[in-house]
Formats: structure tokens, C-alpha cells, sequence
């Protein structure tokens, strides 16, 4: 059985509207014992807008997103019928570890936009030193996610931003590995796949800097809903119709390389998978692209070097941990080119940063 070659678009039910946050006790009465997992600023964020107190445990997660503190929180948990967990990315991902380790179901409540966490049976695993560990594959994936429109109106928006640059990845990424496929290897999930990146990035393009404006200005509209729903649920159906084909490539492994930069450590997910799009373009020799995306990124505020990444050190040396991790056997970059070297994502990044 191989999780990562089967199709899974994502949540049992995905809710989505305005306000509907206050219908969360009826979805939680089919459940006996319920567990909340959560972080410090994610639980009051919450607590901020539900303004009704949740009477059940608490548990908070320590930041790394890590199977190491996933058994901690299952341990201290117990017993359990579901996990309610509340947060950003990586509180969702490590509730979604925790529902595994227990066996039981979990359901994602997001407090703001900027990744496909809440929806996919997938999670970013780290080590407890937050350097990238693996991809992970639940077995199950969420019951429930709630996407309330007014409350996820207070995201603050870099993360909106960077949740913008982490799903335009979704095309470039299944481009990248699946134009080189035969023809007679595209099936039919694989071709839908290519289709719904294709859909997600002409709404980003199309809708990303209206969103922005309709998020600062704290107005849901119908661009502001279609990002979010990129960002949040699309997203996820890319790799969960093309498995492989669709979930992670060049981008990725760049971001996860990054993760072995100390200086990255504070830097959003979805701005160093943007950068790694860039990264990508430049091995494949698409400087027109690259040319073309900047242009985005600047009007979105997604970063173009580096820098933006408080990476001040360009030299091979100081982006060796990087640049090693980005094109070892077990990352995705190989799915672009099965023989991409450091040397090779070192020189793409030279070409990024010469633009």
C-alpha cells in the first residue's frame, strides 16, 4: 500500500461561508469526547471571535509541527472521539498527527489563509529543531473543514500573501513534471489534476491583488472567497487528484532547503515555496516566465530574492545546507530532473538573484 500514489482530494465535508463558525457545536455533536488542539495566539485569535467558551481540554502544540510532539499531545490527550484542531498550518498538520496516532477523526478549523493544510490528508512533518523532515501521508483524511469567510477576514495579510504564492506553486510544479510524461502515462485523475492547477492559477492571477485589497479593507467579496478557496481547498484537490504528480517539486524542495537556513526559521512556508518557483524556472531555463512572475510578486509582496528571505549570504558555502538538501534522492526536485545536482540549484539561484 503506497498512500502517496492514491487518489485523495481532500476533506470528508468542507463548509465554507460566512459565520459559520457558530454552527460548530452542532458538528461536534455527533462526537463524544472532543480535544482541542491548538497553539497560544491561534486559541486566542479564536476565543477572540467565537466568544463562547469551548468545554473540553485544551492541548497546545510547542511550534515544530513534529511527530515527536504529536505522540506528546496523544499521550496527554488519552482518550478521545475527534480532534478539534485550531490554528495555522502547522497546528492543523499536527492535529491531523495526532488523530492519526490516536485513530479517531479530526476536524480543522483555520485561523487564517495561507496554506492547504486545513483540507489535505497530508502534513509537513518537521524535526523538533524545525528543520523539514518529510511529507507525511494520514491514512485518514480530515472529517470536517470549516472555513468561516468573516473570521478568516482577520488574517493578517502577509500570510494571505504568502498562501497566494504557495498555491501558485500548484501550477508550476505539476507542469514541471508532467510535461515530460507520455502522453499514453496521463490519466484521466492526472489530467484533471493538470486542469485544476491550471483553474487555480488563472484566479490568482486574476483575483490575488482585488483579495488583498478586500482583506485589508475587511470586505468579502467574491474574489476574496475564490482566493481562499484556492488557497485553502483547491489547492489541496491538485495532489489529490494527480498524487505525486500534483503535490510536490522543485518549488518545494527548495523551500524545504531553505528550512536548513537558521535565518529561514521565521519566514513564512508560502514565501519560500515562491521563491523556489523562481528557483525552478531557472533550471528549466524559463526566464521569460520568471520575468513574468515578478511582475506579480511585486504587486502582491511576495519575495524575488533572497534577501526577502533574510538570507544575506549568496555564496555556495553558506547556501550549501540549502542547496544539498534541495537536490538529495529523497526531495522532489528530481521529479523535475532526476539528476539535479547542488551545484545545479546553487547556479539556479545565481540566475534568480541576477534578475
Amino acid at each position: 500500500m503506497n498512500l502517496a500514489t492514491e487518489v485523495r482530494p481532500g476533506a470528508n465535508r468542507y463548509a465554507v461561508g460566512q459565520n459559520i463558525l457558530q454552527d460548530l457545536p452542532q458538528y461536534l455533536e455527533p462526537f463524544g469526547k472532543v480535544a482541542v488542539v491548538t497553539g497560544t495566539i491561534s486559541y486566542q485569535i479564536f476565543s477572540d471571535y467565537y466568544k463562547k467558551d469551548l468545554e473540553y481540554p485544551v492541548f497546545r502544540y510547542n511550534g515544530s509541527a513534529s511527530r515527536e510532539d504529536a505522540q506528546r499531545i496523544a499521550d496527554e490527550i488519552g482518550e478521545a472521539d475527534v480532534i478539534l484542531a485550531i490554528g495555522g498550518g502547522r497546528v492543523l498538520d499536527t492535529g491531523k498527527m495526532v488523530a492519526e496516532v490516536m485513530n479517531i477523526d479530526a476536524i480543522m478549523v483555520p485561523t487564517l489563509i495561507s496554506n492547504c493544510a486545513p483540507f489535505t490528508p497530508i502534513v509537513a512533518v518537521y524535526h523538533p529543531d524545525r528543520t523539514f523532515r518529510e511529507m507525511g501521508y494520514m491514512k485518514k483524511a480530515p472529517y470536517l473543514t470549516l472555513v468561516d469567510y468573516d473570521f478568516l477576514l482577520a488574517t493578517p495579510k502577509d500570510y494571505f500573501v504568502a498562501g497566494i504564492g504557495d498555491t501558485v506553486a500548484k501550477w508550476y510544479e505539476i507542469k514541471g513534471i508532467t510535461e515530460q510524461l507520455p502522453a499514453d502515462e496521463k490519466t484521466a485523475y492526472i489530467r484533471l489534476g493538470i486542469a485544476s492547477a491550471k483553474v487555480i492559477l488563472d484566479i490568482l492571477l486574476e483575483d490575488s491583488i482585488q483579495g488583498i485589497k478586500d482583506l485589508e479593507n475587511k470586505q468579502i467579496t467574491p474574489a476574496f472567497g475564490r482566493v481562499a478557496d484556492a488557497i485553502v481547498g483547491l489547492a489541496g484537490e491538485t495532489g489529490g487528484f494527480a498524487a505525486a504528480y500534483g503535490r510536490s517539486a522543485g518549488a518545494h524542495a527548495v523551500h524545504d532547503g531553505l528550512s536548513y537556513l537558521e535565518s529561514t526559521h521565521d519566514q513564512l512556508h508560502g514565501n519560500k515555496v515562491a521563491y523556489g518557483i523562481l528557483v525552478q524556472l531557472a533550471h528549466t531555463n524559463e526566464i521569460d516566465e520568471i520575468k513574468k512572475l515578478q511582475e506579480f510578486y511585486q504587486a502582491t509582496g511576495l519575495p524575488t530574492k533572497l534577501s526577502q528571505l533574510n538570507v544575506t549570504a549568496t555564496d555556495a558555502d553558506s547556501l550549501k545546507p540549502c542547496t544539498d538538501h534541495a537536490a538529495c534522492a529523497e526531495e522532489t526536485f528530481n521529479m523535475i530532473d532526476a539528476d539535479i545536482t547542488a551545484e545545479q540549484v546553487y547556479q539556479a539561484i545565481q540566475v534568480v538573484e541576477s534578475l
